[in-house]
């Protein structure tokens, strides 16, 4: 393929280079002359490992060359990935200044071709950046349609400074946002034969990927800093602390708990955190991810009892009550604490879980939920028909297969969705359907 590459700096310069050894017809473009002799001389304006090899190699092939001629790239290829910087400003916001520039240089060059041509952005750019700024740019520039007259997709890169050649070559995943599948099919030909999963997504959720992994890399890191800390003021070796949590490929180091869903509660994590943090604070170590865990699980709860206040409604339904499906276990449920919520805010309700019977609850079990929902009797309904029938607002907490099938389509209640129902995307176009985080 004939491709053009916009801004060399680590993720331009390896794309480039790596493009070029798979065989294409690369040119670089950037607006700094110095990058660009260096480019020509056959040597990479970054250092990296195997990059200064490859760039000579492609170079004296004739595979790369470098131009700062912005119409002359377009004209000759059919491709052109956009790797300009977006650096932050003061505030954290993103600056997107030189993607704006570089994007009406391009729309004005693309308005002298008489090609298709695909613009691809794999700069990292927050959802909505590609489709309600840069798009229209394109379209002002070249005076033509996206989609129609010209490609345009998201391609978040996901090398890492130091093994970015490496990562090109042996990538994780594969992401491509497409505009429309024209543009998908050629993004996917340049990756063609490369390992790792391929995902053709919309481009919203392509341009969030990038942020989703690197704030879990930050997540990551701090987490084991923090309890490094803490293994420390106790007199523990962290690292040997950290073998046996890693060994741990079902829970630990898994998709376990990755996806978005209702807050989380029960007899061990709550108190597990609160005793970690507790120990922390006595040694005199600051741990601010592990103290804000649970401020932001209870943060979550809140956000539903919001969803319920902002129906308007006052006729409640709620489904589910332990703290995990096909247990009767109440102790620090975060329903039994939206329950509590509501009914604390005079919200008539009524609750169904076929798990939950009072006349069952023994022990702690049976103490938590006297102290919490002591009218819980008057509360629990013997069907799912039931609470339906009473509820304008149905909260559902549960997946339940009696819940399932009995929860209907449309019509005038509210359906709350806390655990992503099975067909949450054919709910989410009907009226009345509300997501908690989807």
């Amino acid at each position: 393929m004939k491709i053009s590459v916009f801004g060399l700096g680590y993720v331009g310069c390896v794309s480039a280079a790596c493009l070029a050894g798979r065989g294409n017809q690369v040119i670089g473009v950037d607006v700094n002359p110095i990058k660009i002799d260096l480019v020509r001389a056959g040597k990479a304006p970054v250092v990296e490992e195997r990059i200064g090899e490859l760039t000579a190699q492609v170079v004296a092939s004739g595979a790369l060359r470098a131009t700062t001629d912005v119409a002359e790239a377009i004209a000759n290829s059919e491709i052109s990935l956009v790797c300009v910087g977006t650096p932050s400003a003061p505030n954290g916001s993103l600056s997107t200044a030189y993607l704006e520039r570089v994007t009406e240089e391009i729309g004005s060059a693309l308005a002298e071709v008489d090609h298709r041509h695909t613009v691809v952005f794999r700069s990292t750019m927050l959802p909505g950046t590609c489709l309600e700024l840069l798009v229209p740019i394109l379209e002002k520039a070249s005076g033509r349609t996206a989609g129609v007259d010209f490609g345009v997709a998201v391609n978040p890169e996901f090398l890492r400074e130091g093994s970015s050649v490496k990562d090109f070559f042996d990538p994780p995943k594969t992401v491509i946002g497409e505009f429309d599948a024209a543009s998908g099919d050629a993004v996917a030909a340049l990756y063609e034969g490369l390992p790792g999963e391929v995902f053709r997504v919309p481009v919203p959720v392509a341009e969030m990927t990038k942020y989703a992994d690197n704030a879990f890399h930050g997540l990551k890191i701090g987490f084991a800093n923090e309890l490094g800390a803490i293994c420390r003021a106790l007199g523990l070796d962290s690292h040997r602390v950290m073998d046996v949590f890693l060994a741990d490929r079902k829970l630990n180091v898994s998709p376990a708990y990755l996806r978005p869903g209702f807050a989380f509660g029960g007899s061990c994590l709550p108190k597990d955190l609160r005793g970690l943090v507790h120990a922390a604070h006595r040694a005199d170590v600051s741990v601010p991810i592990l103290s804000h865990v649970l401020p932001s699980n209870e943060e979550h709860l809140r956000r539903a009892v919001d969803l319920v206040v902002r129906t308007g409604k006052r006729r409640v339904g709620l489904f589910g009550l332990s703290f995990k499906p096909g247990t009767d276990d109440l102790r620090e449920s975060p329903l039994v604490e939206l329950a509590e919520r509501l009914l604390g805010k005079g919200y008539d309700l009524r609750i169904y879980d076929a798990n939950v019977s009072l006349s069952r609850l023994l022990g702690a079990n049976r103490e938590y939920i006297e102290s919490r929902l002591p009218h819980l009797g008057q509360l629990l309904a013997g069907s799912v028909e039931e609470v339906l029938a009473h509820a304008e607002v149905c909260l559902v907490g549960s997946t339940d297969s009696s819940v399932l099938a009995a929860l209907p389509h449309g019509g005038e209640r509210v359906l709350i969705d806390l655990v992503r129902l099975p067909d949450a995307d054919v709910r989410r176009t009907e009226e009345g359907y509300v997501g908690l985080a989807w």
